[in-house]
């Protein structure tokens, strides 16, 4: 089975593109963020007629996460647990069954966090943006820990907005102060990992110069002015699965790109 994550920034803009990216690498499984759209305004059509159940947790205008599937797709649930009030849709779950095995896909949009607003003791700034992305990741940490203690097959895959070291950053000094790569950022987000969850890319591809995101601004793509913030975290009995991975970073340079491009698994499911 092929997996693969990919934010679209807004699917009314990329569709084509999107279609075009599918055509070519066949996913089985593809993971969307950014989709900008409410779900009865998801074109579900042009994606099932290429053989994908389509289920989507959208929003107008922002946000918004989408699994397009063609394998069965089993107990969809949407939004992070944790915060009744968070009305924001960044998080989509749903199980795939495969032939001999089911993996449960948690697809995620990770809060941004910036502008980075903390008070004179350091701390973030209560009901800011960056403590909003502070406290979903906690929710994240409790949601990975349940699924890490279920010991089965799970991933956690999307757009995580962070950047894990600085190898992952071409210009990780520019970066230092961005709520992407603040230290209380890595932190949170190695507290994830350490609860035994495989950062499947980067365990296959340790060497620095690999980006999933390429801003639109300065010339960033023709300078390869990029940073890796798109992440699979699997548990051990998915990692253990996985056959290869990559990065899809060509179609970056085409007709009006997604300042993302998509990170892909292959998995023995």
């Amino acid at each position: 089975m092929k997996l693969a994550t990919f934010n679209i920034n807004g699917i009314k803009a990329r569709a084509q593109a999107l279609m075009d990216w599918l055509d070519e690498a066949q996913p089985d499984v593809a993971v969307l963020q950014e989709i900008k759209s409410v779900d009865e305004g998801f074109p579900r059509e042009l994606f099932e007629e290429r053989g994908y159940q389509v289920e989507t947790h959208g929003q107008k205008s922002f946000n918004g996460v989408a699994i397009l599937s063609k394998l069965p797709l089993e107990d969809v649930t949407r939004g992070l647990p944790g915060d009744e009030g968070d009305e924001q849709a960044r998080w989509i779950e749903a199980t795939v069954v495969g032939e001999q095995d089911a993996l449960r896909i948690c697809g995620l949009y990770l809060p941004n966090g910036n502008p980075v607003e903390l008070t004179e003791s350091g701390l973030p700034v209560e009901g800011g943006k960056y403590a909003y992305k502070l406290a979903w990741m906690e929710r994240l940490r409790a949601r990975a820990e349940e699924l890490m203690a279920a010991e089965e097959p799970a991933v956690m895959l999307g757009d995580y907005n962070i950047i894990p070291q600085a190898e992952d950053a071409a210009k990780p000094e520019k970066w230092r102060e961005d709520a992407l790569f603040r230290p209380e950022s890595r932190a949170a987000f190695r507290r994830i990992q350490n609860l035994g969850f495989t950062e499947i890319f980067r365990t296959r591809h340790p060497a620095p110069g690999h980006y999933t995101f390429w801003d639109y601004q300065a010339g960033a793509w023709q300078k390869n002015d990029g940073i890796r913030i798109d992440h699979m975290l699997m548990t051990p009995q998915c990692a253990d699965l996985v056959t290869d991975c990559g990065i899809d970073a060509e179609i970056r340079g085409r007709q009006k790109p997604s300042d993302h491009v998509p990170l892909w698994a292959e998995i023995a499911l």
